[in-house]
């Protein structure tokens, strides 16, 4: 039995504007008896002083007037050494932490330069629409500040929510664009006689938030700013780029990845730091029996409502939209008990809800009008929301540096924070960010693009690669590309910019409206997402309300719902499972055989699960009949033989413990070995196709990029690599950062919570079943 929501949140709020010492209140919280051994670890992060910088020639009258105007009145030492960098037309990266004043670092040097040259333009690119919006509005601040810069600067966001007329007025005024790669992909190249005023002025393109570029996408984007590259040299441009990015393993790697030249790190953050407590909260055993522990979900929004009701400014992490959602609606119900109107200082904030809702809670979470609020990883990203006390991550992040990008959105503006997280990560290094812009398939892909921009010639194989040449040969063949005095031509009919997606996910949309309201549309979702969200007699939770879904249109793509007073939620069940379309080649390894060939791997919601609110407990069920979605792609696979399970067996191993620690350990080496990103990638345990335990890889790309290739062409080399991770790794029985952290394909929209956990692989099953098959010895 789960307990109540709201039951032990203690009834004193803080008085209006009180300064709340988290530290003393965390631990009365967990010396409670309720929340007994909850707390299983703290670590303290101490505060950092600012360091400041003097540039060797001070900014303009207007710019320091605009800066005073927004209570700045020195710069940080990175700050100054970005300035300076980009000054001297140096490519520059500049990497710091969350909240250090990034944006200046090129919001300065670009309205420097428009002060001086009134025609110049300067690109911004963002991976999201929502921070694009938010740095626009950044900038525009800036420019208020001073009448000279507000007349030298006409600036404004290009992108898929853009109406038509003002996009004309953009491309053929503005001089400063906010945009991101798939309109710059699609929008921008291909019609860049119409962008040539804009293209030849053009001398700063920033990159912000590079760290969100890599794997497939990034790779994709590397091509595209190689094509942008291109065209500005076409219409006698020159830029500089300027790149920020959050603390990764190798950010000169991946910039000069991305940009295809040498660039000039900065990285000696001189923010200030308030201090930061860590905290690992697990939460406690839910009875007597002691076999399960309390909703993740509620003991997150017990924390969150612990911490508005003391007068702390909090945002909760979670890792489903129904989660934000669930915790919004547990989190507000609990502040309803402890003083009026406490409630309506909460809101949740997620992908699907429309553009200007996401516009209202940003600005209402700024303004402090917001006490807390609960989201997915959409604000994980750097939209300036102010300065919080705390950060709730309810749920481990996929990786570090998302896990550091989370924590470090409390505790801005040098204030002392807390951050609820397990301990893993500390001392650790955040992960290195990988691409590889030569992949041949999306190479293939990108040249196409850049074909129908300009005809290629031999010498854009300096950006490009030496591949080129035989990548264009290949297009050739297939009739997409004809040369004709050296020069290859786009020889289609088709619009190649339209049929490449720079990221893995679909690019369909449903829309979900409200039928009391006269169909008004409150909400959108993915396709595939659509499909274990919005089915019909879902219940659709939108700002903890419940929507009863009454049909789902797949041809018009809408979903109808209503509201509805329930006491549950529901849950899809999902149906997954792979099958060998082809079998291409295979090979002798070992004592086994590796299979490589085309795959299927598919996915259905067959049936939905009611869950009564507040708990985990499931109060009905029922069969769904709703169309299987399936990506077709590449992979490899091998089934382990009766020698390798004779000698599990000798020591007591479980099969499906071994085969599924290798399978997390080859999805995370491969990802290392073939240069993508581990979420690049699939990985499954089956029997059903050859009738015995198997383990699969596959590319999460349709048609395959090559990653599944790699893995069976160098099997030895991926195997011999997962042992060497496996015994480096000091644990005992094994954690996230060896056999455990499987990164499958999640239900887009369950709740974790129901999940319970899968358990961590065993490490030893894992160990012994390599150590066989590489002949080691125990």
């Amino acid at each position: 039995m789960e307990a109540e929501p709201g039951r032990f949140l203690s009834r004193r709020p803080a008085p209006a504007g009180a300064t709340v010492d988290l530290a003393t209140w965390l631990d009365d919280f967990a010396r409670q008896p309720e929340h007994r051994g909850a707390l299983v670890h703290r670590a303290t992060l101490p505060a950092r002083a600012a360091r400041y910088g003097a540039l060797s020639v001070p900014l303009q009258g207007p710019l320091t007037e605009a800066l005073e105007s927004r209570g700045i009145e020195r710069l940080y030492t990175h700050q100054v050494q970005a300035i300076e960098s980009l000054r001297g037309g140096l490519d520059t990266v500049v990497v710091t932490g969350t909240a250090s004043g990034k944006s200046l670092c090129y919001h300065l040097p670009v309205l420097e330069h428009l002060l001086e040259e009134r025609d110049a333009t300067a690109l911004y690119l963002f991976p999201t629409k929502a921070l694009a919006q938010d740095q626009l509005k950044g900038l525009t601040r800036l420019t208020l500040g001073h009448p000279s810069l507000l007349s030298a600067v006409t600036a404004g966001v290009y992108d898929g929510d853009t109406q038509a007329a003002t996009r004309r007025t953009l491309r053929d005024e503005a001089n400063v664009i906010l945009s991101n790669p798939d309109m710059l992909h699609q929008g921008i190249l291909p019609s860049h006689p119409k962008w040539a005023r804009f293209l030849s002025r053009l001398r700063f393109v920033v990159v912000d938030e590079m760290h969100a570029y890599r794997g497939i996408f990034g790779s994709h984007v590397a091509n595209v700013l190689r094509r942008l590259d291109r065209l500005v040299a076409h219409y006698q441009g020159r830029c500089r780029f300027v790149l920020c990015s959050a603390t990764i393993r190798n950010p000169a790697e991946l910039a000069r990845g991305l940009i295809g030249r040498p660039v000039t790190v900065i990285d000696d953050d001189g923010a200030p730091r308030g201090e930061r407590q860590f905290v690992f909260w697990n939460p406690p055993l839910a009875d007597e029996s002691r076999i399960e522990r309390r909703s993740s979900n509620v003991e997150g929004a017990r924390l969150l409502a612990e911490l508005i009701a003391r007068g702390a400014q909090a945002i909760a992490f979670t890792k489903s939209r129904v989660a934000a959602e669930l915790v919004y609606r547990y989190a507000r119900e609990m502040l309803s008990r402890v003083e009026p109107g406490l409630d309506e200082r909460v809101r949740p904030y997620r992908g699907g809800y429309l553009p200007e809702e996401r516009r209202r809670i940003e600005r209402a979470l700024f303004s402090g009008e917001l006490r807390g609020v609960i989201s997915t990883n959409a604000l994980e990203l750097g939209i300036d929301v102010g300065g919080l006390d705390a950060a709730i991550l309810i749920g481990a992040p996929p990786t570090l540096a998302s896990a550091w990008q989370q924590a470090g959105r409390a505790g801005r503006q040098g204030k002392a924070a807390l951050a609820v997280h397990p301990d893993y990560f500390f001392g650790r290094s955040p992960e290195a960010a990988v691409i590889d812009p030569a992949n041949p398939y999306i190479l293939a892909q990108q040249l196409g693009c850049a074909a129908y921009e300009l005809p290629l010639t031999a010498g854009d194989a300096a950006a490009f690669g030496p591949q080129t040449q035989e990548i264009l040969a290949a297009l050739e063949a297939e009739g997409e590309a004809r040369t004709i005095d050296g020069k290859s031509y786009w020889a289609s009919t088709e619009f190649p910019a339209a049929r490449v997606n720079l990221r893995t996910i679909s690019d369909n949309t449903y829309t979900i409206m409200d039928a009391a309201k006269g169909n008004a549309v409150i909400g959108t979702v993915d396709a595939i997402s659509a499909l274990e969200l919005v089915y019909p007699e879902a219940i659709y939770l939108h700002e903890g309300e419940t929507y009863f879904v009454r049909s789902l249109d797949l041809e018009q793509k809408t979903a109808l719902v209503e509201p509805r007073q329930v006491d549950y939620y529901t849950q899809p069940v999902l149906d997954m499972g792979i099958r060998v379309m082809r079998e291409l080649e295979q090979r002798p390894w070992r004592d086994e055989t590796v299979m490589l060939g085309q795959v299927m791997s598919s996915w259905q919601t067959v049936a939905m699960k009611k869950i009564r609110f507040g708990s985990r407990d499931s109060i009905g069920y029922h069969p769904l009949a709703l169309p299987r979605l399936s990506l077709d792609t590449t992979g490899f696979w091998l089934a382990p033989g009766e020698v390798a399970w004779a000698a599990m067996a000798r020591d007591g191993r479980r099969r499906f413990e071994a085969l599924s620690g290798v399978r997390n350990l080859f999805l995370t080496m491969l990802s290392m070995l073939s240069m993508c990103d581990p979420s690049d990638l699939g990985g499954v345990l089956d029997s059903s196709n050859l009738g015995r335990p198997a383990l699969f890889v596959f590319d999460r790309y349709p048609g395959g990029l090559g990653f599944s290739e790699q893995g069976y062409a160098r099997i030895e080399e991926l195997a011999a690599a997962s042992l060497e991770h496996l015994e480096e790794c000091p644990c005992q029985i094994g954690c996230p950062s060896c056999v455990g952290l499987p990164l499958l394909r999640p239900a887009q929209q369950q709740d974790p919570d129901l999940a319970h956990a899968r358990a961590v692989p065993n490490k030893e099953a894992a160990r012994r079943l390599l150590r066989h098959w590489l002949a080691r010895s125990a």
